[in-house]
């Protein structure tokens, strides 16, 4: 077999559409899960014993258990189980968030700890309602704290959002699949895709370096 990968060229709008899709999962999932898991790791601070115990095993079952299942489970089992009629594109969200806030709820359970129990005497002190404490002290502070980790997160995301391609939605693994399979190149297209995810994924893993290195260290954390 002869390899042609001018053939991807061919397919580059096709292609680059599939990415912004698969962008646009990552983007969307992991802002509303990294919300979601802030106010989790929040929850299981709670001195209310059977919230934390039922919050910890939230988190520790989507930890814990493959996001293909969770994906599958998702979209086969939950319009059964509530008798809803969803579509894949809602399933796939759900989804990804879901994940996405168990595994974002670790990262801010551990900057909240590291914040100084100074910071709530002076909340206290300054007679904060709890909202405006959260708000405008410890969510900044856990956020900026949080930072390194939570861009790890999105770019694991971003790779594992390719799974969303075994449920129909057209991202980018979607499309790579279809036109290798219709145009019998594998090798040129799957190649492609896999190019595309590297291109996307190394800079945004090198960002967390200079974050890391430059950010943390001008704020002393």
């Amino acid at each position: 077999m002869t390899l042609d990968f001018s053939q991807v060229f061919s397919y580059w709008q096709v292609l680059l559409q599939g990415l912004g899709i698969t962008l646009a999962f990552t983007l969307s999932c992991a802002v509303l899960g990294s919300l979601a898991g802030f106010v989790i790791s929040l929850l299981r601070l709670s001195p209310f014993a059977p919230l934390r115990w039922l919050l910890t095993l939230y988190v520790e079952f989507f930890r814990g258990t493959p996001l293909l299942i969770q994906l599958f489970w998702v979209f086969f089992c939950f319009p059964v189980v509530f008798q809803l009629n969803i579509s894949p594109w809602v399933c796939v969200t759900l989804s990804l968030v879901m994940y996405m806030a168990a595994i974002t709820s670790e990262t801010f359970r551990g900057s909240l700890k590291s914040i100084a129990g100074e910071q709530h005497d002076a909340c206290v002190a300054l007679s904060l309602t709890p909202a405006a404490r959260i708000l405008y002290v410890i969510f900044p502070q856990a956020l900026l704290r949080a930072v390194p980790t939570l861009l790890s997160n999105v770019v694991s995301l971003f790779k594992e959002s390719a799974l969303i391609s075994s449920v129909g939605v057209a991202d980018l693994m979607f499309v790579g699949q279809n036109i290798s399979n219709s145009t019998a190149r594998p090798v040129e297209f799957l190649t492609a895709v896999a190019v595309i995810y590297f291109v996307v994924a190394f800079p945004l893993t090198r960002l967390v370096g200079v974050v890391e290195s430059r950010l943390l260290r001008r704020y002393a954390l």
